[in-house]
């Protein structure tokens, strides 16, 4: 694509009202968060010969290459950041942690088991969001952490989520930004259970316990994710999209609404204006799940498309934190990274270049054909060239380039793991 093609979009979107300048711009200065665990399925360094365990979610698929070491993750996070315009963020797990070859549990995880991530991280990103990591461990095979009846076993995971606030506070001190750390748990029955209430109080009682302690908010801020059901709690999960929705509400904490994590026939572009009414802020965990919560890298799909249209025409991307969140074992893991990043822009650049002024005097006017007619013309735009002319200004390999440097890396560092 050369400049000439970039012009004659520039011209051709200017006559709709859309300065393409003006989307460019905008686009370079949105973050999304990489998110480790597509890099080695989920596994962590805790006990890479365990892999991931329970916690109701599997990453399928035995492509040759993943990430063995915190060194091989390192450098297969650096390549994919190469190769995805713009400087982003990193989200990590705890169960990431650099421990150095000493066992450490996980309720006395400190900033220091992050520090070699922090010192890497800040050549490579603008900032590192956090989050504890409540499945692949003996307290948490039976599938309860923070709602478990045993209250030695929620005592245990409680020190786990503070522990895991202070260490995002530190990275956020050290970087200059918040850190973003999401509260995620498995809990949940996979069968119809008796007693719905009893759970959701321990857990109520449990995040105030783990909430306690006032953080800076310029160093860290406080994300509760909720769930539609896991594998092993196809009946009932605690922490539902109502409970959670009524805790952030009344706490006034983070929602992280997770594009899978609802029914097929949901939108969740349609939650982010309701959601915004009542709370201070979002965490966007966008992925794609194909008839259930199954993280598949995200595509230019409409679920997508119509997430970045709500965000930029309701003016909300002050407001809410933008992650990725799938886990694909089945293709080159570097790839997937890349694929789902450049999705993502993509489709937050089309928001950028929809007639949306225009759009909108129509709908005010009463006009619902000429907004119609209007919508779907504007889908035959020339989106394609002003995305390559982000590409080059950005530096990285066009859209017919990029995968050649993934097959290139694939032969000369994955294929040689074991």
């Amino acid at each position: 694509m050369n400049a000439s093609s970039y012009s004659l979009a520039q011209e051709t979107y200017a006559a709709y009202g859309v300065e393409t300048e003006a989307a460019l711009q905008k686009l370079a200065e949105v973050p999304l968060s990489l998110h480790c665990w597509q890099g080695d399925d989920v596994g962590g360094f805790e006990n890479p010969e365990a892999g991931l365990t329970g916690g109701g979610i599997q990453a399928t698929g035995n492509y040759p290459g993943k990430a063995r070491t915190l060194e091989e993750l390192r450098q297969d996070l650096a390549k994919a950041y190469s190769l995805i315009p713009g400087k982003h963020r990193l989200n990590l797990h705890a169960c990431y942690a650099d421990f150095s070859g000493k066992k450490v549990e996980r309720n006395a995880l400190e900033p220091a088991h992050f520090q070699s991530w922090i010192d890497w991280g800040k050549s490579q990103v603008r900032g590192i969001d956090f989050n504890p990591t409540f499945f692949s461990h003996p307290l948490a095979n039976d599938g309860w952490t923070l709602s478990h009846t045993d209250a030695g076993v929620r005592g245990f995971w409680i020190e786990h989520g503070i522990a895991c606030r202070k260490i995002g506070a530190e990275i956020g001190r050290q970087f200059g930004t918040p850190t973003v750390t999401n509260v995620w748990i498995p809990d949940g029955s996979k069968d119809t259970p008796v007693d719905r209430k009893g759970p959701r109080e321990r857990l109520e009682a449990s995040l105030d316990a783990l909430f306690q302690e006032k953080l800076d908010a310029g160093l860290h801020l406080d994300a509760v994710e909720s769930k539609l059901f896991g594998i092993g709690s196809e009946s009932y999960v605690v922490g539902s999209h109502e409970f959670y929705l009524g805790y952030a509400t009344r706490e006034q904490k983070l929602y992280c609404l997770d594009a899978g994590h609802f029914h097929p026939t949901e939108s969740l572009a349609d939650k982010i204006s309701s959601v915004l009414q009542f709370v201070p802020e979002i965490l966007l965990h966008v992925s794609r799940g194909v008839r259930w919560d199954s993280d598949h890298v995200v595509l230019l799909d409409d679920p997508t498309k119509a997430i970045m249209e709500e965000l930029v025409r309701g003016d909300f991307l002050s407001r809410t934190h933008l992650g990725l969140d799938y886990f694909d074992a089945s293709i080159n893991r570097v790839a997937a990274w890349v694929i789902g990043s450049r999705s993502a822009l993509k489709a937050l650049l089309l928001a950028f270049l929809e007639p949306t002024a225009q759009l909108r005097e129509l709908e005010n006017a009463g006009d619902a054909t000429s907004r119609l007619a209007l919508l779907e013309e504007s889908k035959a735009l020339p989106f394609g060239a002003v995305w390559e002319e982000h590409l080059r200004r950005q530096n990285v390999p066009s859209s017919k380039d990029w995968i050649g440097e993934v097959k290139v890396y694939e032969k000369k560092f994955l294929s040689q793991r074991a």
